[in-house]
């Protein structure tokens, strides 16, 4: 089983850092910064054998430039030229090997036009790598794509097994919990997620990963089907028609205010 732990970066980022079993051969998942990235690789005595880049922000490609020169490691992220240093871009559909392990590509446009995200089908421990697609209890912003294009991005990610764990890329949760309490009031699950993610955090751990069933269950952006969110903005007078898309619009445009 691949082994995937955090690298704390800037304020809040996550860069994760993917191994297997007693090797020395290392990938990275969105490096915005090289420095953190080289000191654990260093620490450790492991060799960046690659790098996945999951969008064009700076803090997921901040780093890459210094860590192809140090290490030489062979980098894939999506088909937008204004990354420099991607040697093979991918798309919906592709495959690669990561350290002898098989991900599949998905395109999860939204945050950004060019998102794409990394999935490892494992029987026991499937695992997913959505950069700021799918956060922990919320979704990203829509600098560049549509609400509905990510709506169907998210609808994506929420088909996958219920097991996959979720390896996003900031520490955001408590924040995104706090806006789904006001938006699904009544949520049980939503309840004891809040109390669990704020216990994690004293102990000065990370709230991430979470799991796919998790977030059906909690996120708001996962849940636009239900009956308590749409009457909640109803009653508030945001929501300007019934359809998911429109309950996902409406919900997306009163966390960019929360």
């Amino acid at each position: 089983m691949l082994s995937v732990e955090p690298i704390p970066a800037f304020n809040d980022n996550y860069i994760w850092l993917i191994t297997y079993g007693d090797g020395d051969g290392a990938f990275v998942v969105d490096p915005g910064d090289a420095a953190p990235v080289q000191r654990v690789l260093q620490e450790r005595g492991l060799r960046l054998e690659g790098i996945l880049v999951t969008h064009h922000h700076f803090d997921h490609v901040g780093g890459v430039a210094a860590l192809r020169e140090a290490w030489n490691p062979v980098v894939f992220g999506p088909h937008n030229p204004a990354i420099d240093g991607i040697d093979h871009p991918l798309g919906a559909g592709d495959r690669i090997e990561v350290l002898g392990h098989l991900f599949e590509v998905f395109t999860v446009p939204g945050h950004t036009l060019d998102h794409i995200a990394y999935f490892h089908p494992d029987d026991e421990a499937p695992l997913l790598f959505c950069g700021d697609t799918l956060f922990a209890g919320g979704c990203g912003r829509l600098f560049e794509g549509t609400p509905a294009m990510m709506y169907q991005s998210l609808q994506l990610l929420a088909a996958l097994p219920a097991e996959t764990r979720v390896y996003c890329a900031h520490e955001y949760t408590l924040a995104n919990l706090a806006f789904a309490v006001a938006v699904e009031p009544g949520n049980e699950q939503l309840a004891v997620r809040v109390a669990t993610a704020r216990a994690s955090r004293e102990r000065g751990e990370p709230t991430v990963p979470s799991n796919i069933a998790l977030e059906r269950a909690t996120n708001p952006f996962l849940r636009c089907d239900q009956d308590e969110v749409a009457a909640n903005l109803e009653q508030q007078g945001r929501l300007q028609g019934d359809s998911a898309i429109e309950v996902f619009a409406a919900v997306r445009a009163w966390k960019d205010s929360f």
